[in-house]
């Protein structure tokens, strides 16, 4: 079975090599994405640029007052110890599954932790079965989002695969949350490069009910003050504008490579 699946990628391998020589100049969206180019597809250092999807800072921001007023409309009571948050697809290689079997152990120990759902998928209404500790709000649009950020304590990433920078990591990081995130190289190499910033666990439930227990422990209050970290490092690594000049500095750098640098 092993080599039967092995004598399928080396084909694909090779094509692809084939592929992007073809190409002077490759962009990669997170530092793991630029190792792959480099060492899988041995592509030379200079012609591989590291340019990171930026988000619009002036949608997502530190805003107390909109995350109390979220909390009050979507019926968090006020002695709530810690409130996690989770958004996009709710489908299982988003790590739903995970997440599910997760939360539903640590609240059986906790009657005071909270989780909120933004999305739409195939899990929506298995979330509204673990009863009225978690609130399913559907999908958002980015000024409710902003809002839904504000909200919670910490914001989880529980995805069950490798892939690119998921902006809502960003977005939350931002918004001055810290993150709790699936240890994948796409996300430890690029946001969640100190402890301060938040979590990283083994995709699997034991590992994610560890790192909830912890989280836990350490409180709300603990919980703001690595979202002010969470908060100056996106400010100066996650915005549009970085991006903008990135790129712009790329057209620059295909003209003359000597303005080939990004960083």
């Amino acid at each position: 079975m092993f080599n039967h699946s092995l004598q399928g990628v080396i084909p694909k391998v090779i094509s692809e090599i084939r592929f992007f020589n073809n190409y002077q100049h490759h962009i990669a969206i997170s530092d793991s994405c630029g190792e792959m180019l480099r060492d899988v597809y041995q592509i030379p250092n200079e012609r591989v640029h590291i340019i990171i999807n930026g988000i619009n800072d002036k949608e997502f921001g530190v805003d107390s007052r909109l995350g109390n007023e979220f909390r009050t409309r979507i019926g968090i009571p006020s002695n709530a110890s810690l409130v996690l948050g989770v958004a996009g697809r709710l489908v299982k290689d988003k790590g739903h599954l995970l997440l599910f079997e997760a939360f539903s152990m640590v609240q059986e120990k906790h009657s005071d932790v909270y989780l909120v759902v933004a999305g739409s998928g195939p899990w929506e209404d298995r979330y509204r079965k673990l009863g009225p500790q978690v609130i399913v709000l559907g999908s958002m649009k980015p000024p409710e989002l902003r809002a839904f950020y504000n909200g919670i304590d910490i914001f989880l990433n529980p995805t069950l695969r490798p892939q690119g920078l998921d902006l809502t990591l960003m977005e939350a990081m931002m918004s001055g949350k810290p993150l709790m995130a699936s240890r994948f190289p796409t996300i430890k190499g690029t946001i969640m490069v100190d402890d301060e910033f938040g979590f990283m666990f083994a995709p699997n439930v034991e590992s994610l009910v560890a790192t909830l227990e912890v989280a836990i422990a350490e409180g709300s209050k603990r919980m703001s003050r690595r979202g002010k970290a969470s908060e100056a490092f996106a400010a100066s690594m996650f915005t549009a504008g970085k991006m903008a000049l990135a790129y712009e500095r790329l057209f620059v750098c295909i003209k003359n490579e000597t303005y080939c640098i990004y960083r």
